[in-house]
């Protein structure tokens, strides 16, 4: 019931505030496991990429956050979970690959960060190959200026029969170029 709350006064406040449109949600699918894999431009990426959704969409969420009073409790009612900082965290990926195996959607910004653009960690194509679940890249373009138009392009479906073939290093580094390159792709055909 909070998450229907919540998610309709996001859509509200996004709509008005930045003039929040989205392009393509035609491309995901109803049902079973789909990772939305986004570019990380703002703290309001995750809202932003999930809200319009008709589906649920759950987040990996730095797990400072969680401690944040009020925050804490709004984040994970709107679907997030806690990822540690610095390394890898084994329960969040734990967590992700279940979400998916259960059919669901998660958001993933494969960058990790927004102070490394284009720096692309393997984890998002790991929990894809592991989960089975299928890729749709996102792009956020605009810059969440008050009244402002902030556009959000759901992709295709990343196309990986080529490259999954065995598990190994260097195909989950394709996969991580090949998922990066659509998002970038998205991003430049709606500047």
């Amino acid at each position: 019931m909070l998450y229907v709350l919540f998610r309709f006064l996001l859509r509200v406040s996004y709509r008005l505030l930045f003039r929040l449109e989205a392009r393509g949600l035609h491309h995901i699918p109803a049902e079973g496991p789909v990772i939305l894999a986004s570019n990380h431009i703002s703290n309001l990426d995750p809202p932003t990429i999930g809200v319009l959704v008709p589906r649920k969409v759950y987040f990996m969420a730095k797990e400072e956050l969680f401690k944040v009073p009020v925050l804490g409790p709004l984040i994970r009612a709107f679907g997030a979970f806690p990822v540690k900082r610095g390394g890898v965290s084994k329960e969040a990926i734990k967590s992700a690959i279940n979400l998916l195996k259960e059919g669901n959607v998660l958001g993933i910004f494969p960058e990790g960060s927004r102070k490394t653009p284009g720096a692309a960690k393997k984890g998002t194509a790991m929990i894809a190959v592991r989960s089975g679940a299928i890729i749709i890249p996102v792009a956020v373009v605009g810059n969440y200026r008050i009244f402002r138009k902030t556009l959000v392009c759901y992709g295709a479906p990343v196309d990986l029969t080529a490259i999954i073939h065995e598990s190994s290093p260097e195909m989950l580094e394709q996969v991580t170029d090949a998922v990066m390159a659509r998002i970038g792709e998205l991003a430049a055909s709606y500047r």
